[in-house]
């Protein structure tokens, strides 16, 4: 059974740091291509920052410079370090998995091939 769980997010104040966590059950993380989405009220799903199965890395120009993805391979874990946050960081973010996609084509920020999703856990940046 795949499952993915997020967990880090939290409440801080403009210029703090978080760290989400996004823990895979089920497959070996490393295999697929992995994202972070980020949703804030009224707003569409976007895709915040990926890392494909060669290690190749994604981020959105809003968040380049200060988010950083990784995996931790030994805990089969995802990691988004949020450093320098901003009111308009504000949103759920979400972690996301292509395992199961047969035959992905689209850019890593592109939400419509990942086919598993998490809870969500929720970042809120006051000023």
């Amino acid at each position: 059974q795949v499952q993915l769980v997020e967990s880090g997010g939290g409440s801080v104040q403009a210029g703090g740091s978080l760290r989400l966590s996004c823990a895979a059950f089920g497959y070996t993380l490393s295999s697929y291509c992995m994202g972070w989405f980020r949703q804030a009220p009224g707003k569409e799903r976007e895709g915040v920052a990926a890392i494909d199965s060669d290690g190749t890395i994604s981020y959105a120009d809003s968040v380049k410079g200060r988010f950083t993805i990784s995996q931790d391979n030994t805990k089969n874990t995802l990691v988004l370090l949020l450093n320098s946050l901003q009111p308009e960081d504000t949103a759920m973010y979400y972690c996301a998995s292509k395992y199961g996609s047969s035959w992905p084509r689209l850019p890593p920020l592109e939400r419509r091939e990942y086919k598993y999703w998490g809870q969500g856990t929720r970042v809120t940046v006051s000023s």
